[in-house]
């Protein structure tokens, strides 16, 4: 009991110092890489917990084996932006003015729903609005807005303007969501004439948005090459 109770301890100083070694940053802020390493020193230091027949040592070697990795790794990508971008890869733009970058966003495997869900994170509710959004390497949005949505005092203008309310996801990646269209008071028949208006089947949609004050955000999906 007393040898589990003390190894227990040492791997759990050697742990948190390596984790101080490689680093702060919280885990939905970490590298591939920095991933990689986290996972494995909980792995490693985990099962001698359990078991005493494995040799201490060993483990600690493991252990300091996989903080020399992360800090060579780490002078490495500082080093040379090469092997940054192998190891870390690269930040993506998956909107521009407004319009989804299909094409990168089926090579990260992102959805509408994942873009739309990562912007709603952002207090963006509209795409329209949205200048440029950067998937960068830890997996988080960047979001710069069109100058006119950005955050403004209205008291300066002395203007109320009118809201339409949170736009509606009424079809995603050409399928119509029923839910959005009751929230969004669109029966059947007006999203056909909507499509119809834009000489476009549903099919063909890659999203459309409508908001409280019907207004439409549509567009339609790139023909793979």
């Amino acid at each position: 009991m007393l040898t589990s109770f003390i190894r227990t301890v040492i791997l759990l100083f050697a742990v948190v110092g390596v984790l101080r070694l490689t680093g702060k940053r919280q885990v939905g802020q970490l590298q591939p890489t920095e991933l990689v390493i986290t996972i494995l020193l909980s792995q490693v230091a985990a099962t001698p917990m359990q078991d005493n027949d494995i040799p201490l040592l060993n483990t600690l070697v493991v252990l300091a084996a996989l903080a020399g990795t992360e800090v060579l790794f780490s002078a490495l990508s500082i080093r040379f932006s090469g092997v940054r971008k192998v190891l870390d890869g690269r930040a993506v733009i998956l909107v521009r003015n407004g319009v989804p970058d299909q094409k990168q966003m089926r090579l990260l495997r992102y959805t509408i729903d994942d873009l739309t869900e990562a912007l709603r994170a952002k207090n963006v509710f509209d795409i329209s609005t949205v200048k440029y959004a950067v998937a960068e390497t830890d997996g988080s949005i960047s979001v710069l807005l069109r100058a006119e949505s950005q955050n403004v005092t209205l008291g300066y203008y002395e203007k109320d303007p009118p809201d339409g309310g949170m736009p509606f996801l009424v079809i995603s990646d050409g399928v119509a969501d029923p839910k959005a269209m009751a929230d969004a008071g669109l029966t059947a028949d007006a999203l056909k004439r909507i499509l119809c208006a834009e000489h476009v089947t549903q099919k063909d949609v890659f999203m459309l948005t409508v908001d409280g004050r019907g207004k439409i955000n549509l567009i339609r999906k790139e023909q793979k090459k």
